[in-house]
């Protein structure tokens, strides 16, 4: 695969998780394949597409990330959304409510936890 849609996906991996976020994967050489898809493919094509916009592709992470019960994701997605300044505390608070109607209680419960940790910085 190219050289540079690997460079567009680590660059879009700190714009969409914070600054320096990419230097957390691995050389090209020592890095799992599904790993390198992920930077290439994920990050590199489907977060750097036109058709939507970064608020957007976050909020349709956010709701799947919910849905799955991955609270761990979920924070990680939190405070990317904080850092780039896509959505404020608030927002994440009212994302959080309007989910517990539709990923149920307790996969709402956890990932409120995982809002509020980020959210107060712990």
């Amino acid at each position: 695969m190219p050289a540079d849609q690997r460079e567009r996906g680590l660059a879009m991996m700190d714009r969409v998780y914070g600054p320096g976020y990419h230097e957390l994967v691995p050389p090209e050489e020592h890095s799992f394949p599904s790993a390198e898809e992920t930077v290439r493919h994920l990050f590199g094509d489907i977060w750097s597409r036109p058709g939507l916009g970064m608020r957007e592709r976050r909020l349709i992470t956010i709701g799947a990330t919910a849905m799955l019960g991955r609270a761990d994701l979920l924070e990680t997605q939190a405070r990317g959304a904080l850092l780039a300044g896509d959505l404020t505390a608030e927002e994440l608070r009212e994302i959080v409510l309007h989910l517990h109607f539709y990923v149920g209680w307790p996969n709402a419960t956890s990932i409120m936890a995982a809002v509020e940790k980020v959210i107060r910085g712990s």
